[in-house]
């Protein structure tokens, strides 16, 4: 009887997971298509690190992101292109590169982010007042 009750549970968790996958999908997806600025979601990652962090190594931000360096190069020429970010030489080592975000990039971020907030608001919305305090007690609880 235990390893059926074992079982179950792991395919309640195998569902658990790809329901979370099909919905970070969805959202990506429904926020590609909402966000018109010719940009994916990984361009706004890179831009929002750079609101955060400031001044940055492409090296630094490719480990801080999870990304390769050649991505990261692949990624900011777009935004050097749009002129969300600059790019700049280290006076002291002429090796070193240095990636900022503009004003126009810090516009840009702003409206990713809330165009994200509002699709995300949309789809809480289905939910009952009561299966959002659930929700938001299992995101506590595993964010711990």
């Amino acid at each position: 009887m235990e390893s059926e009750e074992i079982h179950v549970q792991e395919e309640t968790i195998f569902e658990i997971i790809h329901n979370m996958d099909k919905m970070t999908n969805n959202l990506i997806i429904q926020w590609n298509k909402g966000f018109n600025k010719g940009l994916g979601v990984t361009h706004v990652l890179i831009l929002g690190h750079l609101k955060v962090n400031g001044k940055s190594r492409p090296s630094d931000m490719a480990k801080a992101l999870g990304l390769t360096p050649p991505t990261v190069t692949h990624l900011t020429e777009k935004l050097v292109k749009m002129e969300l970010i600059t790019r700049s030489i280290d006076e002291n080592d002429r090796r070193i590169i240095y990636l900022e975000i503009t004003y126009a990039g810090e516009m840009i971020l702003k409206e990713a982010n809330e165009s994200g907030q509002l699709l995300r608001k949309k789809i809480f919305e289905k939910l009952t007042d009561e299966e959002r305090q659930q929700m938001l007690q299992i995101y506590k609880k595993l964010n711990k």
